[in-house]
């Protein structure tokens, strides 16, 4: 992808400075190519023609009272939703990324966001705001809304942009975090806390005049946004995308964009790593050169240090390097990245002892191989853009001992403005203090240990479980159970505590394959039945050898079962409430 490079980072005030900035520039260099799969067209879109449909749109939005105000995204991936982005940008107004409902059953949370946000604008496409009115029409928080079609509008009305009057301090966008449906809480993300964290980013990741972004993530959720969409535009490279679904549909895509455009930075939670190990065949690896491929960033979700080394061990003939992983730690509440690992180090894999972490220790593991767990380091603060990590007591506010567990506290630039119209929790979480009086710091909810300079994470506070007195963290059964059997899905099960005859016990939630062939030929009742039992008899007794845990409850699902967010994250407590009111769609033999 030849491009004409001028200035790469430079200072500016807002995200709208910096898109001005690259139009400028290099008006005719590709910002972002969309690729689209069943013979539909590829999408392109230069800077300078971004530009212009932001102008474009801007000015629509301020037709419509939309400057200041709190503008909803509704867009399928695509050139469409990433123009409409910068266009609320472009008018002053701060932007809300959602996504359209598939269904009449999504309209609840949109309903929640937008009752949350004071919503009165609502841009999308004409497809789909054809589909999503039908439904809309009886919903009288949603069919009073302004709704505007973006893929429509006359690009010549540009020339009448006026810039906005909007600063470093001003909010970007609100990104509402993955809680329940009915209490959505918008994190205030302003443009400082954009170009600070893309600073962070730029750096850690080397990102320079000769690299290329792949990403297959959600753009409507943060690291898509972030390190996917805003990224290559800070450092002035171009970005190829694809949808989410087209990367789920067949992982081989994500890999082949990599090798057909050089790919030298994509980012992506563990589970599509596993997912690629799972789906893509030997006979097709052949087609693949990821030589380019310098940075591939694994975060929003606990990393395995079992999947770095099975992914590098499949890839290694592709030309994948080892130091190429790049494990990093991060929130919305943060922007998005927190710390990450610099880029071409080899990870760092700790060998720590299993039973001291259950008392919240993380010491070194001994001689026996069966106390063994590998905790992967996700990098350090950023001590010279203002980074600063602690971990704390939750419950005495304390700072811990490096070889104490605690809470991850954070302070620095990212951290953001706070929840829309929620100052209690917004004090509570990011404007935290220790004991001693020290902060303000962010209270990231996640738990861990800062040793040599590494950030290890070992869970989330709110998901811990604690049995006969010992703490486990779910991700870690989790992981046992998925590798106990080929018919479960990576990255799709939950494990959670139950009360049962005034004790905790363990309930385990996974979903099974169905494309999982238990014996050649045609399956039969009896066969999928005996399938079943053989599941079954797997979990307990991996889970018996590997926590010495029994398990009080496995619940087989069907594909699609386990509760998750938007960002495909697996949402244990909703799980759990689901597994209480017995409202799940259990896989039959």
């Amino acid at each position: 992808m030849s491009q004409t490079m001028t200035s790469t980072v430079v200072e500016v005030d807002t995200i709208v400075d910096l898109l001005q900035l690259r139009a400028r520039e290099n008006p005719f260099n590709a910002a972002y190519t969309f690729l689209r799969y069943g013979g539909a067209a590829n999408e392109c879109i230069n800077y300078l023609e971004l530009d212009r449909r932001a102008r474009a749109i801007s000015n629509v939005l301020r037709q419509h009272g939309g400057e200041g105000k709190q503008v909803l995204l509704l867009y399928p991936s695509g050139i469409d939703y990433m123009a409409a982005y910068f266009g609320c940008l472009y008018a002053g107004a701060i932007a809300i990324p959602a996504y359209p409902p598939h269904s009449q059953r999504a309209l609840p949370r949109i309903q929640a966001i937008v009752e949350d946000a004071n919503a009165a604008i609502v841009v999308t496409t004409a497809a789909v705001l054809h589909k999503v009115q039908q439904w809309t029409e009886n919903v009288a928080e949603l069919s009073h809304l302004v709704w505007l079609e973006t893929d429509t509008i006359d690009v010549s009305t540009a020339d009448a942009w006026v810039a906005p009057d909007i600063d470093g301090a001003s909010v970007a966008f609100l990104q509402y975090t993955s809680g329940s449906t009915t209490t959505p809480k918008g994190v205030m993300v302003s443009h400082n806390n954009l170009l600070h964290n893309l600073s962070m980013l730029h750096d850690q990741l080397g990102i320079d005049t000769h690299s290329v972004g792949v990403s297959w993530l959600p753009i409507f959720h943060d690291m898509g946004l972030i390190a996917g969409m805003l990224l290559p535009l800070y450092g002035n490279v171009p970005s190829v995308f694809m949808t989410p679904a087209d990367f789920l549909q067949r992982p081989l895509r994500w890999l082949q964009a990599i090798t057909d455009y050089q790919g030298t930075f994509s980012c992506a939670p563990n589970f599509a790593y596993e997912l690629c190990l799972r789906r893509i065949a030997q006979q097709e690896l052949s087609d693949l050169d990821l030589s380019s491929w310098t940075v591939a960033l694994n975060g929003a979700e606990p990393i395995r240090a079992e999947t770095l080394h099975r992914f590098t061990q499949m890839f290694a003939r592709c030309g994948f390097r080892p130091q190429a992983f790049t494990p990093g730690f991060g929130l919305a509440e943060n922007t998005l990245m927190v710390c990450c690992e610099q880029a071409d180090q080899m990870p760092y894999i700790k060998n720590i002892s299993r039973s001291a972490l259950e008392e919240n220790l993380v010491l070194p593991a001994g001689a026996t191989i069966d106390d063994v767990q590998q905790l992967v380091g996700c990098g350090g603060a950023v001590r010279e853009k203002g980074v600063e990590i602690v971990i704390v007591n939750p419950e005495t506010l304390q700072a811990c001992d490096a070889s104490e567990v605690g809470e991850i506290w954070v302070s620095g630039p990212s951290v953001a403005q706070g929840y829309w119209q929620r100052p209690e929790e917004s004090a509570q979480t990011m404007q935290a203090h220790l004991s001693t009086g020290e902060g303000p710091f962010l209270r990231t909810g996640d738990l861990g240990a800062y040793q040599n300079g590494q950030l290890f994470v070992t869970g989330r506070l709110k998901d811990l479980i604690i049995l006969g007195g010992r703490n486990y963290y779910p991700q870690d059964i989790e992981q046992t159970l998925e590798y106990s059997h080929p018919a479960l899905r990576p990255g799709c099960s939950v494990a959670f505590s139950v009360e049962h005859e005034d004790e905790e016990r363990l309930v385990v939630m996974a979903e099974v394959d169905h494309r999982y062939k238990f014996s050649e030929g045609t399956p039969s009742e009896q066969t999928l039945a005996t399938g079943r039992q053989e599941i079954l008899r797997a979990i307990r007794k991996a889970i018996a050898d590997y926590h010495d845990l029994s398990v009080y409850k496995i619940v087989l699902l069907r594909m699609n079962g386990v509760h998750k967010t938007s960002s495909g994250k697996v949402q244990r407590r909703s799980s759990r409430a689901a597994f209480l009111r017995n409202e799940y769609q259990e896989w039959k033999a």
